[in-house]
């Protein structure tokens, strides 16, 4: 546990310390996310925060290198490189995105070849827990790979609507992650998690080194640089749980925990796919582009119910963590425990949602003069 949270305040410390670095930069070479129809900021702002991100995960990475408990996850030389490759490629992608903007199938072609380069390395679905273990085919597991990668990165670039909001909800299902991971890896002794713990261990640390220059109100967004690169790395922490544990490891007497490496990422990252199938059914729906923007997302409705835009962050961040949490409490504690703590959880959230912080019209308003983001 020392090590991970030794790389853990690392990827947090140097994320925090050079996003004021990379907001000159922003500045200098005009690189701003201007205010649309569909946006809730009120003035141009600068983005490429997932800049500083990438130097978070790098110096993370360099110190877990360095670290002998972590031997398990670099004696395997390609896999850390995947890591790395993958994750530049989508850096370089986004940095170009954020300045110049650029076309939906140009980004998804740089997307599958981030995905494609990290399958190529080492990061890729191995087996699925169906009927025991189900080894899958070479080009099955690249393709496998490569479609988690677009989810995981669309799902977390459609809900960074509001400030914090992404970093937020990202920190909050790292933290459900690396509690599952951490414990299948440390106390079951399963070496090949040990990756899934480390990644979601430094993702953690990203987001919460970023979260102080991005929540309301935000002086940096992260842009598409900083999205891709936490949905990169989430689709990474996934991939190397799920599809190369052997799932007879965890398996029981009871069907649940054979499915619950399949459960656990889907849960940790229910908010952002549930944003991101809405979206594109309702698109679909209305004759647009599934990736044709809107203002219809989970967070515009809270906005237009009457939350400020603090309150509906945190609304999302709460939501999230009760998904996330109930799925890892049921992998460790009776699963009644866990369902009456999700009833109680559910009930309150409920409560909150519907006792909005200021009246509809009031929002309204301050959404329009700018004095909500």
């Amino acid at each position: 546990m020392r090590e991970y949270l030794l790389c853990l305040l690392a990827a947090a410390a140097v994320t925090y310390l050079t996003t004021p670095v990379v907001e000159r930069i922003a500045l200098r070479f005009k690189v701003m996310a201007a205010v649309r129809d569909r946006d809730v900021h009120a003035e141009p702002t600068p983005r490429l925060g997932g800049l500083a991100m990438f130097f978070g995960l790098l110096t993370g990475l360099l110190l877990a290198s360095k670290l002998p408990k972590m031997g398990s996850v670099f004696g395997q030389a390609d896999t850390p490189m995947a890591l790395i490759s993958g994750a530049t490629v989508i850096v370089l992608l986004g940095i170009v995105d954020d300045k110049w903007g650029l076309d939906a199938p140009v980004k998804l072609a740089g997307q599958v070849l981030a995905a494609g380069l990290m399958a190529a390395q080492g990061i890729s679905v191995i087996w699925l827990p169906f009927g025991g273990t189900f080894v899958v085919d070479p080009v099955t597991s690249v393709l496998l790979t490569v479609i988690i990668v677009l989810v995981c990165i669309n799902a977390v670039n459609f809900v960074d609507g509001l400030d914090g909001l992404a970093a937020g909800i990202v920190a909050v299902a790292a933290g459900a992650f690396f509690a599952y991971s951490y414990l299948l890896s440390v106390e079951l002794g399963i070496a090949r998690a040990t990756l899934a713990t480390l990644v979601s261990a430094l993702l953690f640390g990203m987001a919460v080194g970023f979260l102080p220059h991005n929540f309301y109100r935000a002086r940096i967004f992260m842009g598409d640089t900083g999205s891709m690169l936490l949905g990169l790395l989430l689709a990474a922490a996934t991939i190397t749980l799920t599809g190369q544990i052997d799932p007879s490891v965890v398996a029981g007497p009871a069907l649940l925990p054979t499915l619950l490496p399949l459960i656990i990422p889907l849960a940790v990252m229910a908010i952002p796919l549930i944003d991101l199938v809405m979206a594109v059914i309702r698109r679909t729906r209305a004759g647009k582009n599934p990736f044709s923007p809107d203002k219809q997302h989970l967070h515009h409705r809270l906005l237009e119910m009457g939350h400020s835009q603090i309150r509906a962050a945190f609304l999302m961040y709460a939501w999230t963590g009760l998904i996330a949490g109930t799925a890892v409490a049921v992998a460790f504690i009776p699963f009644v425990y866990a369902a009456i703590g999700f009833v109680i959880g559910l009930g309150i959230l409920i409560w909150a949602v519907k006792r909005p912080s200021v009246s509809k019209a009031t929002s309204t308003d301050l959404m329009r003069t700018g004095a909500v983001r």
